[in-house]
């Protein structure tokens, strides 16, 4: 047996001297997390939705925008499209801790597209829930589906891979839901000891907190009609416009309000094609405008076409989207 070294017994108030410092220490590293997904919130993702402010029925997120719906319990970073999904986005561990569980079987299909499971208490998906000091929890849900790099039990670093974004789950758009809990209670990361009124807390449970995003466009291009909806969800709506097709630019976007315009312009070799103000008359998750003109006796003049979206709320530019087109002869 080895010996154990036991100092000699301190007196009391020198006993404490000793142990403050440590609490002190203690408190000087509060939990927190890093970014879980490898895109850059406000360019090439956004946050679509986030936890549910509210108490009654009606919902809001922490700044009492309307980016949330009754009852969301995470944070979703949404990729504006299913074809940037496809090429593989990293999800990675928000901080430090050890694998407590997975899944890694359901098929990516949207739900309420043909094919998508019955979820059967399954609204995760694919997904990793790892255990952190001082009982917490982060888990990550609606993961593609054999794309976990990780096993139960593996401890983790902040930032190491644990698999890539899916459709999983209970899910109507490419995107990773992060929960956040403490001793199985459910917390906003932006507002952690739920304290706000309608701004930006003072302590968030973030390293860097992503900025607030009211709302913006995903995507924009020209198309030769009116693009189907599940296209612009799948960024398939970008198609071949011809010198004797229509000309159609539209707009894909997310947290549209009641009262908002999307303003959509098109400039040609000889001058403006399109010049329209299209009111949004309700408030949307998501939404699409779309407008364009036919092709003019003898077709569109060669040249290049470019197309600006922008999305204005209270007559101010929130967000804008460029396109261009080229027409040969």
């Amino acid at each position: 047996m080895s010996a154990v070294f036991f100092p000699p017994a301190l007196p009391r108030a020198a006993a404490l001297v000793l142990l403050l410092p440590i609490a002190a220490t203690a408190q000087e590293a509060p939990f927190s997390l890093t970014l879980p997904i490898d895109c850059v919130p406000g360019e090439d993702c956004v946050v679509q939705n986030y936890v549910d402010a509210d108490p009654g029925a009606e919902a809001r997120d922490y700044a009492c925008g309307p980016l949330s719906y009754d009852g969301h319990k995470g944070t979703d970073f949404r990729l504006p499209t299913i074809a940037q999904q496809a090429e593989g986005v990293e999800v990675r561990a928000a901080a430090d801790g050890v694998v407590l569980g997975l899944r890694d079987e359901m098929p990516d299909i949207l739900q309420g597209w043909e094919g998508a499971p019955e979820l059967d208490g399954r609204d995760c998906g694919n997904g990793v829930t790892i255990g952190h000091e001082n009982g917490y929890e982060t888990q990550y849900c609606h993961m593609a589906q054999g794309s976990i790099a990780v096993a139960v039990g593996q401890r983790v670093a902040a930032g190491e891979r644990l698999g890539e974004v899916g459709l999983s789950g209970q899910s109507q758009f490419p995107h990773l839901h992060l929960s956040v809990r403490r001793d199985g209670v459910e917390l906003d990361p932006f507002d952690p000891e739920d304290r706000v009124a309608c701004g930006a807390a003072e302590q968030t449970l973030w390293e860097t907190p992503p900025d607030y995003l009211p709302g913006g466009l995903l995507d924009a291009g020209f198309a030769p009609g009116v693009p189907d909806y599940l296209d612009l969800q799948r960024g398939t709506a970008q198609a071949e416009v011809r010198s004797d097709t229509p000309l159609v630019l539209w707009g894909f976007a997310f947290g549209g309000r009641a009262g908002d315009v999307m303003h959509l312009v098109v400039e040609g070799p000889e001058g403006r094609v399109v010049d329209q103000k299209m009111p949004l008359d309700k408030t949307q998750a998501q939404l699409f405008r779309a407008s364009g003109r036919r092709a003019p006796e003898g077709g569109w003049p060669s040249g290049d076409y470019e197309g600006h979206v922008t999305l204005l709320r209270d007559g101010a530019p929130l967000s804008e989207r460029r396109a261009t087109l080229s027409l040969g002869e």
